[in-house]
């Protein structure tokens, strides 16, 4: 099991508005700019293959291209070549960072910083829990909110998953705005990522017009 010191001091950043990777989860990716082809490149060179995700930060127009200061680092875990040379990668979450100062070189096409991982040593443990998840209310929460937005997907799987599981993988497949994506990614623990998930799935209820008391 990876610890914090065995983390890189720096990384590759993969800046994606609306790309939510969480520790543990898998996130797919489409690889298809000639920079983030080279960054791939790099990253299948290095004893870790870490790629950082990050969200550009909302600036007023003109603002520039600033990032939030926290992103997850993931672990290129597949790759395969299509027949025009874009690639199809698989990220797994290692550990969410802190952003620090970005590292400008010509020989780099892609965007490099400085990170800090101290706070997220539960990213590297065992898979969490949610001792407080009320499973039955979280699932019709769950199934009224898919109504609403449209969505469908496999109950079976849903039902059966691990705490974990469950709540990351609803964080990075339902239809959530950028920050409200960072939210989730920066709660400190999967009870709070719970917690505002259920809040941003009873907004969302709300705005659609249905009526129903919260969940707690």
């Amino acid at each position: 099991m990876l610890k914090a010191t065995d983390l890189p001091d720096a990384i590759a950043l993969f800046p994606l508005p609306g790309a939510l990777l969480l520790p543990r989860a898998k996130l797919p990716l489409h690889i298809f700019e000639p920079r983030y082809l080279a960054m791939l490149e790099d990253c299948m060179a290095t004893r870790l293959r870490l790629i950082g995700m990050i969200q550009p930060r909302p600036t007023p127009a003109g603002g520039g291209d600033r990032l939030h200061a926290i992103g997850c680092a993931g672990r290129l875990t597949a790759l395969s070549e299509t027949d025009d040379g874009r690639y199809m990668i698989t990220l797994t979450g290692v550990s969410r960072f802190r952003l620090g100062e970005e590292m400008v070189s010509g020989a780099f096409p892609y965007r490099r910083a400085k990170v800090r991982w101290d706070g997220f040593q539960r990213d590297l443990g065992p898979a969490e829990s949610d001792p407080l998840l009320d499973r039955a209310a979280f699932m019709d929460l769950l199934a009224r909110y898919f109504a609403a937005v449209s969505l469908s997907t496999e109950w079976s799987s849903l039902k059966g998953a691990d705490d974990e599981l469950l709540v990351n993988a609803l964080s990075m497949l339902c239809p959530f705005q950028p920050e409200e994506r960072q939210a989730l990614l920066e709660a400190p623990s999967l009870t709070t990522r719970r917690e505002t998930l259920v809040t941003l799935m009873e907004f969302a209820l709300r705005a659609s017009g249905e009526n129903g008391e919260r969940m707690q």
